[in-house]
């Protein structure tokens, strides 16, 4: 295959992995007593693989489900047909799973497969033509802002403490477990990382538009860079305006927005100061990086969202680093051994920023004979 040549894929397959977990992953909605994720791993005729990971984190069945739309429909699609290049190979699943979704009430789940697909194309591209995969898609600079995500609500200073110790300088915690409950944590971090560190809220969609106003103006003293998600990801975007000037603080969602449209409409709204695609339940790198360019030129901040294994996480921070801007990288503060199995290795923050490597695509070298047995199976 010369790199004028077309792409065309001699394999397509899917792997679910799943590992238990002692403390659970908790949100205001749901939580997670377990580590999943569903890894793709392409191959062309020369033998040349690519790894993408779809978006599967709830409900606890659906990283099956997933993985068999993979296998089960993507794979007679692209196998052994000529794409231009993975955007051609998207457009042409996208448009496929249109119809397919609406019949089947299922328009996530084939977004997030041809998310995760899309992302294991622009990895084989990447490393057919020996570039990281930031730098071919345009990236001035391999080192990112980070950020730890995902903090709990009960003792949460105490896992922040530990990040910062390692590196991280900005924390986001969850919140949506109470106005007491909520500040109390909220007061404990600000006490606990010191007035330098930045603070960021995740309500999970936990509340209504009057609870919502009431809470930003409640944890405003405590300087929250963003409130994340304080209402339904659904609710009409004049609701979410309205919300935008009532609160003194920075609106900010983007993980269950679908669609170039949705995302078109979000950035002009004048509701959001961040936006935050998640590359693995919509997009990939085909559709989230215009959506990147474009936050950035409207004025806002792009951060990718991500909670999951280490595949996408890798993946978020070469799309990070490619968009460029002001935005940080999500990386989830609780254990995962799926992150760091997968990531590996995953590089350690040094005062707030990660550099990636420079090695070609995403960089990832997953064993999955070793990661069936670090899921108590034999592959």
């Amino acid at each position: 295959m010369t790199d004028d040549a077309p792409l065309i894929l001699a394999r397509l397959e899917a792997h679910v992995l799943r590992v238990p977990i002692v403390v659970p992953v908790r949100t205001s909605f749901g939580t997670m007593t377990s580590r999943p994720a569903v890894v793709v791993r392409v191959m062309d005729a020369d033998g040349v693989t690519g790894w993408g990971e779809v978006w599967c984190n709830f409900p606890s069945c659906g990283a099956e489900h997933r993985a068999r739309l993979v296998e089960g429909w993507a794979a007679e699609i692209l196998t052994g047909r000529p794409f231009a290049d993975p955007a051609d190979a998207y457009r042409e699943l996208t448009a496929r799973a249109r119809l397919l979704a609406i019949q089947a009430g299922e328009p996530g789940p084939f977004a997030q497969v041809v998310a995760g697909i899309d992302i294991a194309l622009w990895d084989l591209t990447a490393r057919r033509a020996g570039e990281p995969l930031w730098r071919m898609l345009g990236g001035a600079s391999p080192r990112v802002p980070v950020y730890a995500s995902g903090l709990n609500p009960d003792r949460p200073q105490d896992l922040a403490a530990e990040r910062q110790a390692e590196g991280y300088r900005a924390f986001k915690l969850k919140v949506g477990f109470g106005r007491e409950r909520d500040l109390e944590n909220l007061r404990a971090l600000r006490a606990t990382l010191g007035e330098d560190a930045a603070l960021m809220a995740d309500a999970n969609q936990a509340w209504e538009p009057q609870e919502a106003a009431e809470m930003a103006a409640a944890m405003a003293p405590f300087r929250p860079v963003w409130l994340e998600e304080p209402v339904a990801a659904d609710r009409p975007l004049s609701d979410w305006v309205a919300l935008a000037r009532r609160c003194p603080t920075p609106l900010a969602a983007g993980e269950n927005l679908r669609g170039e449209e949705a995302f078109r409409d979000a950035i002009g709204s004048g509701a959001f100061g961040v936006v935050q695609p998640d590359l693995c339940k919509w997009g990939g790198f085909t559709g989230c990086l215009p959506v990147a360019r474009a936050v950035l030129a409207a004025g806002l901040t792009y951060c990718p969202h991500y909670l999951g294994g280490g595949i996408g996480l890798v993946a978020s921070a070469h799309l990070l680093a490619a968009a460029g801007g002001p935005g940080l990288l999500e990386v989830d503060a609780n254990p995962n051994p799926l992150r760091d199995a997968l990531a590996a290795p995953v590089p350690a923050p040094r005062d707030g920023h990660l550099v990636l490597p420079d090695a070609p695509g995403l960089g990832v070298e997953p064993d999955l004979p070793a990661l069936a047995r670090l899921c108590g199976s034999d592959g």
